[in-house]
């Protein structure tokens, strides 16, 4: 085990650090959503790729999952160290959290990746808020996710197990266990390379899904558009990068052009999604939290 010494105090805000934490991952779950244009995505313009989902559904499902966050940063807190006792409890609230997410979408699958990159995150968070750095997030994070959840069922009919099997592809399990790299080594440098050249927040952030997706053997698509599909996310993405990105003229026509050779091919990166709303959270910690961590 791991052990971790962790001091609970209430936040700037007057909130609990656990209900400051839960806030903070609905919001990055919120800003994922809201984010305009993304490539075969839901956003403020349509449902991408998607038949079954829609903003308001994203957003709603975001907040439902608001309980299972806040308890998963209790747990941590209280369990105070890296441990099985910690895994299976963050476990079983998980799933908790996404059984009240499918009753709230009634039965649509919006949100069950982010579930887990967040829920972890949020745990790591939690269990040592004195150090909220992409690196000791990851790694504790990553740390967790190695640890065997007895109680979890094996579901080898899930389109993640398919596609390992089809496609011997690291899903978002194997990412959480290395620690995130997508989010840590290649999504967070470039949101703050695109923030440094005055790209605007918007563009920023748009730039780090796309350079998530260059890198990325996203699950969703692989599932929906096979190598095919993956191979035209990832040289599509690394494209409106290599042109200016999202801020520039080139770089949009580019981002319209992946857009619409993703719709034709029904090819949704929903993983790519899941892991920029964990890039999100991670980036706003300290802003939000730092004062919180200079008095433990």
């Amino acid at each position: 085990m791991l052990a971790l010494n962790v001091a609970f105090t209430d936040t700037p805000r007057g909130l609990p650090l656990a209900e400051r934490l839960a806030d903070l991952a609905v919001d990055a779950l919120i800003d994922e959503a809201d984010l305009s244009p993304k490539p075969a995505l839901v956003d403020r313009r349509s449902s991408g790729a998607h038949k079954d989902l829609h903003l308001g559904l994203m957003h709603a499902s975001a907040l439902s999952l608001w309980p299972a966050f806040r308890e998963m940063a209790e747990v941590a807190i209280q369990i105070g160290e890296i441990g099985q006792p910690l895994r299976e409890a963050i476990g079983r609230i998980g799933r908790e959290g996404e059984a009240a997410m499918m009753r709230t979408t009634d039965g649509v699958n919006t949100h069950r990746g982010a579930i887990w990159a967040l829920g972890l995150l949020v745990t790591a968070a939690a269990l040592d808020p004195s150090d909220l750095t992409p690196a000791g997030l990851g790694l504790r994070a990553g740390c967790l996710a190695l640890i065997e959840d007895r109680n979890q069922v094996s579901n080898t009919q899930s389109h993640g197990a398919e596609v390992a099997r089809q496609y011997g592809a690291m899903g978002a399990r194997e990412q959480a266990q290395m620690g995130f790299p997508a989010v840590i080594q290649t999504g967070l440098p470039q949101l703050k390379r695109s923030r440094a050249a005055r790209h605007g927040e918007q563009n920023a952030r748009l730039d780090a899904l796309l350079a998530i997706m260059t890198e990325l053997s996203d699950t969703c698509v692989l599932y929906r558009a096979g190598e095919q599909g993956l191979l035209a996310m990832q040289q599509g993405a690394q494209r409106v990068l290599d042109v200016g990105g999202s801020a520039s003229l080139s770089g949009r026509r580019a981002l319209h052009d992946l857009d619409q050779q993703l719709l034709g091919l029904n090819a949704s990166p929903g993983g790519a999604a899941d892991l920029l709303a964990a890039c999100l959270f991670i980036d706003c910690l300290e802003p939000a939290l730092g004062d919180q961590a200079r008095t433990l």
